[in-house]
Parts: C-alpha cells; structure tokens; sequence
C-alpha cells in the first residue's frame, strides 16, 4: 500500500467542516490534521472529523514534518500568503474558492510552484458535480440540438454576519465569495465563453448581494445567471433551471437533484446523489494526481479563467 497522504487543514470553519466529513471517505488514503489559531478549536474538529492531529497555529502545521500537503481554507484576503509559505515549506497546496483576489495573482503563486517543484490545486468542487458532467455529455451528444439559451437560477437567501460582509477580506461581494462557482458552471459546460457582462440590481454602496451575468459562447448560445443572496428560494431552497437548444431543452433542479430532458427523446436523470456536491469526485481526482504526478481535470488555467471571467463581470457592472 502507498503511504497515506498527510493533509493540514488550515481554519476551521464552514469549509473544513465540509471536507472533513468528505475526507472520511479516503480513510487510509489520506490523514487530515486541523489547524487554528485556537488550539480547542482546532483540536475539537480533530476529535469530530476523526483526525491525526491538531495545531494551535497555521505555522507549526506549514512547519510539521508530519504533513505533506495543505488544504487552505481561511478567508480569501489570507490565501495567497498561505499559499506562498506552503510552498516555501515543501507542501503541496489545495486552495478554497475564490483561489486568489486577482488574477495576476496566479503569476506569482506559478513561479513560486515553479520553485518549489510541488502542486497547485484550486478545490472547485462545481466543476466535478455529477449535474455539470451530465449536463456536458447531454449537450456534446446534441440531445437538445445546439444550445440558445441558458437561464440559470442561483438565487437564495444567506444570511453572513461575518467576515462576508468584508470587501477587503472576502475580495467583493456574493459573487465574488459564492457566485464564483457559478461562474465555473457557465464556463464549462462545453461550450466556450466569448464574452461577458455584469448587472447589479438595486442600490449601489458596500459589497453586492445580487448579481446578473450574461454568458455569450461561442456559436451564438447566450446564458443568464441570476445569483442572489437576499432573495428567497421557494420550495426550500429548490430552483429549476433550464436550457433551450433548437431541438429540445433540459430542465434541472440546480443544484443537481434531478434532470429531465425533453429533446430527441425524453428522459429523467438523478446524477449520482451520494456525491451531489462533488467534493467527493475532487478530492478523488487531487488525490490521484499527487500520487502520480498527472494534471488534475481541473487545472490551474481553468481556475485563472473563471477568475478572469468574474473580474470582466465586475468590470462591465461598474459601467456609468
């Protein structure tokens, strides 16, 4: 058997909390160990997520011989620093969504991978969700004909109170630190992006809480992505959104518990609900490439594209 990867979560929050039920599944595979600036903060995730260990600071788990690879996982504004001292450390790096504040920033985070002779991963869980996979052979098999219009529904209420109400920590508003997945999704469902716009509805002043982005592809396909985090979705939290294409449409919950085609045959899917979030898929996928040295299928480019493409969003919605 190879020797088990071991994987320093640094904060222990929302996020670790997530991947710590996650990485149950690669019992044997991987050790997680938890850091914090608070010891018993840290030492109480070790205890629930089943952990090797815990450290009372961010340093001694980047200093540990024990640990192999990191998992970043604090606000955004502290990623990039985080990121340069793993590397400088000789760890291998996973870093939550949003990666970096800017897209220039994955110049240096390059160079210092360069380096260092160890690995970037950015954990975009969308892009390994069962739904997004579905989605990518259902339009590449031409199921609905050539697709014109997307109108994606990515609006909830959440409530922060917290260091999401940031700017200069979170790097921008609900887009910015949520929405940037549903960036992801628009750009990789098989069809490249040619262009983008950003609208903010309502006032202007602080960070934004609702965002419209308009998707032009290549081929002439026009998507809208309604995201929000002040405005209620019914049915608990269900939302359907749809896809037109010129011999059909695909109709889906969003966040992936059902599809239903109606195009040159009908049918109804559930994707994979054991891993509906597709953390599961990722971790797999990092995991794998850190064993054998291959490129992941979500690679460093892609995460600087979806950056690049939520910079122009924000760009273009600060228009007169």
């Amino acid at each position: 058997m190879t020797k088990p990867i071991n994987l320093a979560l640094l904060g222990c929050g929302f996020a670790s909390r997530l991947h710590g039920k996650t990485l149950r599944h690669f019992k044997g595979e991987v050790r997680p160990f938890f850091a914090s600036r608070d010891l018993a903060r840290a030492e109480e995730y070790n205890r629930r997520f089943g952990g090797a260990g815990a450290f009372g600071s961010y340093e001694a788990a980047l200093d540990s011989p024990d640990v192999d690879a990191v998992l970043v996982a604090t606000p955004p504004d502290s990623h990039l620093e985080l990121a340069l001292r793993a590397l400088d450390a000789g760890k291998d790096v996973i870093v939550e969504k949003p990666p970096f504040l800017r897209a220039s920033d994955f110049d240096v985070v390059e160079q210092a991978r360069a380096r260092s002779g160890r690995r970037v991963f950015v954990a975009e869980n969308y892009f390994y969700k069962p739904l997004v996979r579905r989605l990518r052979e259902l339009l590449a098999d031409g199921a609905i004909g050539e697709p014109r219009i997307l109108a994606i529904n990515a609006l909830k209420r959440q409530d922060t109170g917290d260091w999401r109400d940031r700017e200069e920590v979170a790097g921008g508003g609900a887009l910015f630190e949520g929405g940037i997945h549903w960036v992801n999704f628009m750009a990789n469902l098989g069809m490249d992006v040619a262009a983008t716009h950003g609208f903010r509805p309502g006032a202007r002043g602080g960070p934004e809480r609702t965002m419209v982005a308009v998707f032009e592809y290549q081929g002439g396909a026009v998507g809208t992505l309604y995201y929000s985090w002040e405005i209620d979705a019914p049915l608990k939290g269900l939302r359907l959104s749809k896809i037109f294409g010129t011999k059909g449409s695909i109709t889906f919950e969003s966040n992936g518990l059902f599809l239903l085609v109606r195009g040159t045959r009908k049918r109804l899917a559930i994707p994979e609900p054991a891993d509906l979030l597709g953390y599961r898929g990722m971790f797999q996928d990092f995991f794998g490439a850190l064993r054998t040295g291959t490129e992941p299928a979500f690679t460093l480019a892609h995460a600087r594209k979806d950056m690049e493409l939520l910079e122009e969003i924000y760009r273009t919605a600060e228009r007169p």
